[in-house]
């Protein structure tokens, strides 16, 4: 259980933060800018929230709590040394991946094939989930970069991946099933 009863702690006063193993990096490190960009999605996925309701507004607390997992993950270096931690550290699973993959599904399948690329935009609602998804492709991007100079759990990039994927769909229902979607129009403006 966590317990934070003193907000700031002057610690990070010189540049620098604790990762979750206790190793000290500068804030500006590629693995505090992944996580860090993750606890970003987190903050625009409660924005989303505001307008979303029902099994949408369900599904989006299920994906914050899940962030918070990522972020708790990224944070978390040396997964080689997980066994030896002195509590189990939290990595994410396939699980929560195949989770997202049924959703899309099930979103996906009332909706007609796109036959253009379309423009973020037409509901509220639609306009934060295309923030959110584009955020997630930022943390991906982060996550990536982050892999090619030092291991981080695999499952961690592909959640990332498939969500980006689930807040397109999503997007999609929440403009009325698709039916206002706001269509790319190529050269419209030449």
């Amino acid at each position: 259980m966590v317990v934070l009863n003193k907000i700031y702690t002057r610690t990070g006063d010189g540049g620098q933060t604790a990762l979750g193993n206790g190793d000290r990096v500068d804030k500006f490190s590629g693995r505090v800018a992944a996580y860090g960009t993750v606890d970003e999605l987190n903050s625009f996925v409660g924005v989303a929230r505001l307008d979303a309701e029902g099994a949408l507004d369900e599904a989006l607390s299920h994906i914050q709590n899940d962030l918070f997992d990522l972020g708790a993950d990224l944070c978390r270096p040396d997964m080689d040394k997980d066994a030896d931690a002195e509590y189990p550290p939290l990595r994410m699973s396939a699980t929560q991946t195949e989770r997202l993959e049924g959703e899309i599904d099930m979103m996906n399948a009332d909706l007609e094939p796109l036959r253009s690329f379309i423009l973020p935009g037409g509901s509220r609602l639609a306009a934060s989930l295309h923030v959110c998804r584009t955020v997630s492709r930022r943390a991906e991007r982060m996550a990536v970069e982050l892999a090619s100079h030092e291991p981080i759990n695999e499952a961690a990039v592909t959640y990332l991946n498939r969500l980006s994927d689930w807040f397109f769909v999503a997007a999609r229902q929440a403009n009325n099933g698709g039916k206002d979607d706001v269509l790319w129009v190529p050269g419209a403006n030449r």
